[in-house]
């Protein structure tokens, strides 16, 4: 199976949500599933489609707010390692149910962990956490390293595909972000037989991306409209 991989690097907050989005409502023509590696130009933090931004504004310190395509809570992207994953309509991944394309992406990324010698597991139930914070608490499925959340996602499937956005919150020991990516590559060849494909977005990607930013991401309305 030939899979798209796009390393963004760092981006500003509102054009790291618009190229995910474009990217989701492109998949169908892309043809194939497109992961991307990204980060932030400046401290932000992101928060669920759904979650009202009062409350977020009044649970973090970190700005700018910016409202996600996807569900799920807050996300501090302060230090964290962000990826992204969308996937055409009609691919397996795009079939399974929330709790099991959740369970296999975070089962992604304890194995790539493991390629890295670092223990960690998927969390089998839940811990309490504050309301609408990400990483204060855990979920069924989480990534837990000695107990603790490291790794979380939210997901979006509609007609157009599936889009599933997580952060890594890397352990506190010595381990670089460019030799995770390369584990996580790495891991995708040898279990779901991928052959990887460097991609650079088309200018009808980046023209959406760009009205997205403009329209939406841009736009405090938008952010506080609930």
């Amino acid at each position: 199976m030939n899979w798209f991989l796009l390393n963004s690097g760092q981006c500003d907050a509102a054009f790291n949500m618009a190229l995910d989005e474009a990217l989701l409502e492109n998949a169908a023509r892309l043809g194939a599933p497109v992961l991307r590696f990204y980060g932030w130009t400046e401290p932000a933090a992101t928060f669920g489609y759904f979650q009202k931004y009062a409350e977020v504004a009044a649970a973090t310190k970190l700005r700018p707010l910016i409202r996600r395509p996807t569900g799920g809570g807050i996300v501090p992207h302060d230090a964290d390692w962000t990826y992204s994953f969308a996937v055409p309509p009609g691919h397996e991944w795009h079939s399974l149910k929330a709790e099991e394309s959740y369970r296999r992406i975070h089962d992604w990324l304890r194995q790539t962990f493991a390629e890295l010698k670092i223990e960690t597991e998927l969390a089998p139930c839940c811990q309490k956490s504050l309301p609408g914070q990400c990483f204060i608490g855990h979920e069924k499925f989480d990534l837990l390293w000695r107990g603790k959340k490291i790794a979380g996602a939210a997901q979006r499937r509609n007609k157009l595909g599936l889009l599933i956005q997580g952060s890594v919150q890397p352990p506190p020991i010595s381990l670089a972000r460019k030799n995770f990516d390369q584990a996580m590559r790495a891991v995708a060849v040898k279990n779901f037989s991928v052959a990887w494909t460097d991609f650079a977005p088309d200018a009808r990607l980046l023209e959406h991306s760009t009205k997205l930013v403009q329209e939406k991401y841009s736009q405090a309305g938008y952010h506080q409209k609930r």
